[in-house]
């Protein structure tokens, strides 16, 4: 049994960093192979920025019938899969903003024509704010939307869109993006349906330490009765070119660690804990495989929406393994399912 809501705030306002670390890997080592650490070769496909919400922590939409907008065309989705194809990765993660003018129908051509190009690419897309917006211009339940993406080709969820699941939090840095309520539905909804989705946390928002505790006890509340998470991933709000990032202290790489570590100790039924590299930077990352990460996620090729708030951090294969192997573990390649290891 993971820790209490208590005493996840008792950590949270704790200067035992290295205890809290030491405790979190204690239960890694328990959950997952302790010799490998996982990554993952995917590429983040951003198909389109036209989005309706004005999130103020996000530099990367565009309102409807900007001239900065855009909406990428099959052909240009299939030269960045063939791309991702070339460097040896196996899925995409799709996402891009809410787009009223977008039907089921166009979503459910796009995944059916890449799926009859590219059968084996693992297709994991569309966050539980887009599909929610899906349903709604489409007339549809979120079931039933589901339920078609699904047929359609659809394999597995990001977990995007969850920021802090807590109400006071959004109505304050995102008021037009669906309830915490809302996002958990989604993601209920697609675990019944058979399908694994990720879950996710944005924090240094201006939020509290209260807040993220409500955010991790969702989660596991979540995870208790379906099962369908296949793992976590904290990351650190990227503030430059945003309204929001005017307002609030930047978050530390202490806090980073900090997070990680209690996100491991109260998600204990949570497989993976993914340990970031695309805000706090590559050492932050390899530092988290000793809090309780047992992953660093993907070298991502390509990324649009924190390279839009001034985030320019970049890596590669070559770099995730040697940073694995140099923190003393055996790098993996897997799946977006975590499965497949392959040691090179």
């Amino acid at each position: 049994m993971g820790i209490s809501q208590q005493e996840a705030l008792e950590m949270f306002r704790s200067d035992d960093l290295v205890g809290i670390g030491m405790a979190a890997h204690q239960v890694r080592k328990k959950k997952n192979d302790p010799r490998i650490v996982t990554y993952q070769i995917d590429r983040n496909i951003n198909y389109t920025n036209f989005c309706t919400e004005y999130c103020s922590f996000c530099a990367f939409y565009r309102p409807l019938g900007s001239k900065e907008g855009y909406l990428l065309s099959f052909e240009t989705i299939f030269q960045k899969i063939e791309e991702m194809l070339e460097l040896g990765g196996t899925g995409i993660l799709m996402q891009g903003g809410l787009n009223p003018d977008l039907r089921i129908e166009y979503y459910e051509d796009l995944l059916r024509s890449i799926k009859q190009r590219y059968p084996r690419v693992h297709l994991h897309c569309f966050s539980a704010p887009e599909i929610l917006c899906i349903a709604e211009v489409s007339g549809l339940t979120v079931r039933d939307t589901i339920a078609r993406l699904k047929d359609a080709g659809l394999q597995s969820i990001p977990g995007g869109g969850a920021e802090i699941l807590d109400d006071e939090v959004r109505t304050r840095i995102s008021r037009l993006k669906c309830t915490s309520d809302e996002w958990e539905e989604m993601h209920r909804t697609a675990h019944a349906l058979g399908l694994r989705t990720t879950a996710t946390m944005m924090f240094g928002c201006g939020e509290e330490f209260r807040h993220r505790v409500n955010h991790f006890e969702r989660l596991r509340r979540i995870q208790e009765e379906t099962g369908g998470f296949t793992a976590f991933i904290p990351w650190m709000f990227a503030p430059e070119n945003t309204p929001l990032g005017k307002k609030v202290p930047e978050a530390t790489a202490v806090d980073y660690l900090k997070t990680l570590a209690i996100s491991r100790l109260y998600l204990d039924n949570i497989d993976h804990i993914q340990s970031s590299w695309l805000t706090p930077g590559i050492k932050v990352c390899q530092v988290g495989l000793q809090f309780g990460a047992d992953d660093v996620g993907s070298i991502l090729i390509e990324e649009n929406v924190v390279y839009a708030a001034g985030v320019r951090n970049r890596t590669n294969e070559a770099e995730l393994r040697r940073i694995i192997h140099d923190a003393g573990y055996v790098p993996a390649q897997r799946d977006t399912l975590y499965r497949s290891y392959a040691l090179k």
